[in-house]
């Protein structure tokens, strides 16, 4: 009796499984976070219809969110275990996401370890942490010189500056204000919360002479030096004894380079996809002018990770949906559409995207890129704002405003490396 009942069973369980066999199995679903970035997100929808062709079993969800509600959105969907499975951060975000354990270290079987440190830029190891990377980018940016040329043609000039003085210069000749004193035309853009604070740290500390940070990123160095002390004023002097530039001038940076009210900006690379539809805006690019005969300018990059409660086939799906964003026909897409360059170093040699007379500029900058270690970019960021405010609203001595912010900014590090 006990044979046959068995045998019922056996044969009954093999019946009920017959038609899962002929069956693929349903397509697994994964999420990808981003903040919204229009030329970004336009491009990501575009490349998960060509990645789901040819992986049919797995789909793609695309989510995006305003910048400043971006963290907050992600924070609260991780601890309601609602999040993504892969994420999109910039990569001054990473290390405190490394430190929550809300990241799990990248697969080494399919990102080597050679292959980020032989293939990509220099400063993608900047995100490296006990020897793990957790993180991988598509592309970074670089700082360099927008220029409006007919502004420039307007006050005699018909190139953009070779240098920083030349380029202070310049600034001040086109900067244009109407009868009562108001500005109507800034000589520089000065919008601190855009690009100016990672200007001022690392670019202008090395051009001067000072090291932003020690060897080991657990000390502020800013004011070590006589020279940390002039970088920091020959910003606030744009402001303040040269008023080529205003905060908020027209809203922000941005809008008064694209409204033709500004002569000349310091943005990044990724700023090209935002004007590409601006054909009106006669402007060119070049690099970020040295200064003190120091060629320099700052790299950073929005970095992709997979969050540490991922697995199974969520895990495999998101691994080969990272490999896919992070191969070289992507990133050379994303050169051309984006602004932002190709994190493999290829692509930095590509003839057809150094053809470009706007992207090749900050291309040829990547060899004196260089990067600053954020354990809180948020609040590093503020940091550097808090400090220009001082001076430049409260009329502060520079040399004070600079001192508190380094302790400020020590602050953050302590409280990250010694926690």
């Amino acid at each position: 009796m006990k044979k046959t009942l068995s045998l019922v069973i056996a044969m009954l369980m093999v019946t009920l499984l017959l038609p899962l066999a002929g069956q693929a199995e349903e397509p697994v679903t994964i999420e990808y976070w981003q903040y919204f970035y229009e030329s970004k997100v336009n491009l990501i929808d575009e490349l998960i219809v060509e990645f789901e062709a040819v992986n049919p079993d797995i789909k793609v969800v695309h989510q995006t969110f305003p910048y400043d509600s971006y963290q907050e959105k992600l924070a609260a969907a991780i601890l309601a275990h609602e999040g993504p499975q892969i994420v999109n951060l910039f990569y001054g975000w990473v290390p405190q996401y490394v430190k929550s354990g809300v990241l799990q270290e990248l697969p080494a079987s399919t990102f080597p370890h050679e292959v980020i440190e032989n293939e990509f830029a220099p400063m993608v190891t900047i995100n490296k942490f006990d020897g793990k990377y957790y993180t991988i980018p598509i592309a970074v940016r670089t700082l360099g010189l927008l220029y409006n040329k007919d502004i420039l043609a307007r006050h005699g000039f018909d190139a953009p500056p070779a240098t920083a003085e030349e380029m202070l210069e310049m600034a001040v000749a086109c900067t244009e204000r109407d009868g009562n004193g108001t500005l109507v035309v800034e000589g520089m853009t000065f919008q601190p919360s855009g690009q100016l604070h990672t200007y001022f740290r690392p670019v202008l500390l090395k051009q001067f002479g000072q090291a932003p940070m020690s060897d080991d990123y657990k000390t502020a160095l800013w004011n070590q030096s006589e020279g940390g002390y002039e970088a920091f004023a020959w910003l606030t002097d744009l402001v303040q004894k040269y008023q080529v530039g205003e905060q908020d001038f027209m809203g922000d940076d941005v809008t008064a380079f694209r409204q033709g009210a500004a002569a000349m900006s310091i943005d990044g690379s990724f700023r090209l996809g935002t004007l590409a539809n601006d054909t009106e805006l006669n402007y060119g690019v070049a690099p970020l002018p040295p200064l003190n005969g120091v060629e320099c300018t700052f790299s950073s990059f929005w970095t992709n990770g997979i969050l540490a409660d991922v697995s199974g086939r969520e895990l495999e799906a998101s691994e080969r949906f990272l490999a896919f964003l992070t191969s070289e026909p992507v990133m050379k897409r994303w050169t051309q559409e984006i602004g932002e360059i190709g994190a493999r170093v290829s692509i930095a040699n590509d003839e057809e995207l150094l053809a470009n007379e706007k992207l090749a500029p900050f291309i040829q900058m990547l060899p004196y890129a260089v990067s600053y270690f954020y354990v809180d970019e948020a609040k590093d960021r503020q940091v550097v704002l808090d400090a220009i405010d001082r001076v430049l609203i409260e009329n502060m001595d520079a040399r004070e405003s600079l001192d508190i912010a380094v302790e400020e900014a020590q602050a953050l590090l302590d409280a990250y490396w010694n926690d």
